[in-house]
């Protein structure tokens, strides 16, 4: 990159350089005509990683995995609205897990624009619902000061994604000028008055509980977290969270069922439901007759700060206040046994336990099978797992991308279902030529079996042969295999329990990309 002191700039290079001043190590991209100034500029910027995507969806999911483990937000590059929209499910998945991330979204030529050519369209009105902030650079001098400010509202009040749109000329031109260095804003704390009225409310409840997620997940939060049961609160995480520490030696919080119906009763009785870093839960879908709020009857909520909070401060200081200095037990180390037979769920879940390494990093988009593999990976190993926060699944394989790029040191696992596997496919070839090292478990079972679970949860009726099509993945049947290996990932079919276990073990040991197709009932 050009000295900014000596030298014009275009305006993509001061986009791009004051990025990389402010801490931006990273770049997930899928350009396009319009973005090639920019493509030059990350050239000539050394600090910044730039990672090819064969998809949007792989660059978004790949940036959110990336910060959820690096604390800092990466960089997108996405080509007109078109490019976005193909972003999008990620970008969703992303705000929900208020994950910082700054989409540089290309757009033609300020004059160009009044010609409507073939790939204009609203950007601004596709990308804003889905922006905490959006503003586009039409003049050059504006580049470097509004990716400072990007940069700068990806972290909050609450952190998540943000858009910066480039007009094509804005990018070439010269006369960009670099944005300042920033102090991005912090977390905010709970005031005193509102952990004392929490602790009076806790003082009068018969079955208190408490739902945490944000920072609360983090190994200093679930300590704070282990006080407050051991004072006689019940904890519990949300259903689906962005990160949390788990395995020997850490506090492990049980975690809300995903079934309303399931939550309802396992709260029964509850009286008081205090909420941190997050807020009163709700079923993921209506059903007919079943709640959608999932709060008991007669249960107080108390609003102890949403994502914009340091939930992990707060549980801190509402122990202290309440006097809980005893710390509620953690998770010992349990090696299971090797599992035998056929292979399902339940052995895959099993062998991870047996064989995850110590802080290795899961990303979980497991769909109907992840929950085996998350109970018994309690006792493993100390490690972090990552969820699908938003729903959108497909998620996976870009997730543990990006983690894996962010801590090139930890072992990344990938649990995959072969229908959510297939949004995002294209990240196995991301993954083999970075060299990122991910071992991925796709579940196979030729079906979207958690469709066929609510088809009937839903009253929507008997399917019919249309319907059972719809819910189907097979005939023809994917051939994971080879599909992974014209990707460059080397993979391998597991049918039988001691294959499956055999294959883990050996893919964590090999260093870079692996890939198991694990072949379970549908």
């Amino acid at each position: 990159m050009d000295d900014p002191q000596t030298d014009t700039l275009t305006g993509a290079e001061a986009l791009v350089s004051t990025l990389a001043n402010n801490g931006v190590t990273a770049c997930f991209a899928n350009p396009g005509t319009s973005e090639m100034h920019l493509v030059t500029a990350l050239d000539g910027e050394p600090r910044i990683r730039s990672v090819l995507c064969l998809f949007e969806g792989v660059a978004t999911g790949a940036a959110d995995g990336y910060a959820r483990i690096s604390g800092t937000p990466a960089m997108t590059l996405l080509h007109l609205g078109a490019g976005y929209m193909n972003a999008g499910a990620n970008i969703h998945n992303a705000g929900r897990a208020n994950t910082p991330m700054v989409n540089v979204i290309g757009d033609h030529a300020v004059p160009h624009l009044k010609y409507d050519a073939p790939l204009t369209s609203n950007i601004a009105g596709l990308a804003g619902p889905n922006s905490l902030w959006i503003k586009s650079a039409d003049k050059v001098e504006e580049t470097g000061a509004l990716a400072a400010e990007a940069f700068a509202a990806s972290y909050g009040p609450k952190p998540g994604p943000v858009s910066l749109l480039l007009p094509a000329d804005s990018a070439w031109l010269d006369g960009g000028v670099p944005g300042e260095v920033v102090t991005p804003p912090a977390l905010r704390s709970v005031d005193t008055a509102t952990i004392a009225a929490a602790a009076t409310a806790i003082s009068s409840a018969s079955k208190p509980v408490l739902i945490i997620n944000g920072t609360a997940l983090s190994e200093a939060g679930l300590q704070a977290a282990s006080r407050l049961k051991a004072a006689g609160i019940r904890v519990l995480t949300d259903t689906f969270y962005p990160r949390m520490r788990r395995g020997a030696g850490v506090f492990a919080p049980e975690r809300l069922q995903y079934f309303a119906e399931g939550a309802m009763a396992d709260l029964e009785g509850s009286d008081l439901m205090l909420v941190a870093g997050t807020s009163a839960p709700v079923a993921f879908f209506a059903y007919p007759g079943k709640p959608s709020l999932l709060v008991p009857e007669g249960c107080d909520v108390f609003d102890l700060g949403d994502a914009s909070t340091d939930s992990a401060a707060t549980l801190a200081a509402l122990a202290d206040h309440i006097g809980a200095k005893d710390a509620a037990p953690v998770e010992t180390l349990v090696v299971p046994d090797a599992p035998t037979g056929d292979l399902t769920a339940q052995a895959v879940g099993q062998s991870l336990a047996r064989h995850m390494p110590e802080n290795a990093i899961l990303s979980d988009d497991g769909v109907s099978n992840g929950l085996m593999s998350y109970l018994p990976t309690q006792n493993a190993q100390p490690h972090d797992w990552m969820m699908l926060t938003g729903g959108a699944i497909g998620q996976g394989m870009p997730l543990a991308l990006g983690a894996a790029l962010a801590a090139p040191d930890r072992k990344v696992l990938c649990l995959s279902g072969d229908g959510a596997g297939m949004y995002t496919n294209q990240a196995l070839w991301s993954m083999a030529r970075e060299g990122a090292d991910v071992t991925t478990i796709v579940f196979v079972n030729h079906s979207y079996r958690i469709l066929n679970i609510e088809l009937y949860r839903t009253g929507a009726g008997n399917p019919g042969p249309t319907a059972k099509d719809m819910l189907s993945i097979g005939g023809p049947d994917i051939d994971w295999v080879q599909l992974s290996t014209s990707m460059g990932v080397p993979a391998v079919e597991a049918t039988t329990a001691e294959a499956f276990d055999a294959a883990l073990a050996e893919a964590i040991a090999a260093p870079g990309p692996r890939l198991i197709a694990a072949v379970v009932p549908g």
